[in-house]
């Protein structure tokens, strides 16, 4: 994908896991921010060759939800 459709897509990617994350009262708006911005889900997403953002909201909450718990994620092969 080229930069500008991936600067396109990223927003939305990243607006609709954090949806889900209010939405699952894993952290509040106010939390968010931080906890996202510093994980390491976070660092492979906005790369794109890690194609990272092509998971589903499911999935990179479900990897969100690990590196919190456990304190890093298993990234699937893409």
């Amino acid at each position: 994908m080229d930069k500008e459709k991936f600067a396109a897509v990223f927003p939305v990617i990243c607006s609709s896991l954090a949806e889900k994350i209010i939405d699952n009262k894993f952290f509040t708006e106010k939390e968010l921010p931080d906890k996202l911005y510093r994980s390491q889900l976070y660092e492979k997403l906005e790369i794109e060759k890690t194609k990272v953002w092509q998971y589903s909201t499911e999935k990179l909450y479900d990897l969100f939800k690990e590196e919190i718990n456990r304190g890093k994620s298993t990234f699937p092969d893409v």
